[in-house]
């Protein structure tokens, strides 16, 4: 291998290689306890918000690097309405459920509206919104904490210790979930068969594809992740409902960004919006899907959050847009618009959430926490800036 493909390899996986770093140096630093089986789950089910909220906050960045500070907000009025319906009012869970959905998606089209078609700058109108529907928190509210006891409620969305899907009732293995062991194995299975199908057709039609070595590394590192983290999981618990909801929007999201005709329109107006609308391309509706989008998924954020910690307080959602914003950046979205992945997102949300759960094991201040975020978020921005300026 030569010096130019070392150093194209290391560009290419540096958010990999650093995500690797990180794991074994907290490894160390907390004496194994990062990779303990509860650990592991608590990781997926406290950042079961960041995943959803990130992968919404990637369809706003592909179109010029745009943001919506607005969601932690939201995240917090639509939950407070919620749990207002359910303890308040009486309603089924289900029903208040679709409701918050529901307003979260109007929510996120009001929005959409003003940026799409009055060309209001984003950063301005999700601002605004930040400080409307945090106030509207505060008086729904009134200001006191919500408990929730819709136990069905909670345990659909993912919140307390024993929301877990239940193990195959066949299996009584002492100590092992083996439905996780199950879930992790079908998911290889699905993994690598969509990656050799989508090089087998990429063959016919002519198109280039990647050197199959290469192909290969990367489908055993993957499946290696994901048969590690369904050991640990089987370990505990088993699964959490949680990830059912992740594994959900994750899956849905990357088809869209990358096998839709939608999807690409995303990319294109990020990379050149007057060509796109030149092209034909209805540009004003790209920023509307984007930004009511992130209305609904803020919803769905909603919901986990509340399940979560069964219950609704106005504090809620306070930095949730930073660490969905911070995600999109360090897993590789572009500052400027036009790149940036799924798959990318998730690795940059799990980045963030090892740094948290390390530091918190290891028993860092929680000022010097934000510290080393915002050191994170900066460097990943530096990189992808500087790698612009070279290309360039």
């Amino acid at each position: 291998m030569n010096k130019i493909n070392v150093a194209d390899f290391l560009k290419k996986y540096t958010m990999v290689i650093a995500l690797v770093l990180v794991i074994i140096f907290f490894t160390i630093t907390t004496n194994g306890g990062l990779l303990l089986p509860q650990n592991v789950a608590n990781l997926i089910a406290q950042n079961a918000y960041v995943f959803v909220l990130a992968t919404g906050m990637l369809l706003p960045i592909l179109t010029g690097g745009n943001i919506d500070l607005s969601v932690g907000s939201v995240v917090c009025f639509v939950g407070a309405v919620g749990a207002v319906a359910m303890e308040s009012w009486g309603m089924n869970g289900i029903v208040a459920s679709l409701i918050v959905i529901a307003l979260g998606t109007l929510i996120g089209a009001f929005q959409a509206y003003w940026i799409a078609y009055v060309r209001v700058p984003p950063f301005i109108v999700t601002l605004s919104g930040m400080l409307i529907f945090r106030g509207l928190s505060n008086i729904v509210l009134d200001g006191m904490t919500v408990s929730l006891n819709d136990e069905t409620f909670i345990k659909i969305f993912g919140g307390g210790a024993n929301c877990y899907i239940p193990d195959l009732p066949f299996f009584n293995i002492s100590g092992v979930n083996v439905l996780a062991l199950i879930v992790g194995a079908l998911a290889c299975i699905l993994y690598v068969l969509l990656l050799l199908k989508g090089r087998v057709s990429k063959i016919k039609k002519g198109y280039a594809v990647k050197p199959l070595k290469g192909e290969i590394v990367k489908m055993v590192v993957i499946c290696a992740v994901i048969i590690f983290v369904s050991i640990k999981l089987s370990q505990y618990k088993g699964v959490p409902s949680a990830l059912v909801w992740v594994l959900i929007v994750v899956v849905v999201y990357s088809y869209i960004t990358s096998k839709t005709t939608t999807g690409r329109y995303f990319y294109a107006v990020g990379g050149n919006e007057k060509a796109t609308k030149l092209s034909g391309i209805n540009t004003n509706k790209i920023y509307f899907i984007a930004y009511t989008n992130m209305g609904f998924l803020s919803a769905l954020a909603a919901l986990l959050t509340i399940a979560r910690m069964s219950s609704s307080q106005p504090t809620y959602g306070q930095n949730y847009e930073m660490d969905a914003i911070g995600s999109c950046f360090i897993g590789g979205a572009s500052a400027y618009g036009g790149v940036g992945t799924v798959p990318g997102v998730i690795l940059g949300a799990t980045l963030m959430g090892i740094i948290n759960l390390g530091m918190n094991i290891s028993g860092v201040d929680a000022n010097w926490q934000k510290v080393v975020k915002g050191g994170v978020l900066l460097l990943a921005v530096i990189f992808d800036v500087v790698s612009k300026r070279q290309k360039n």
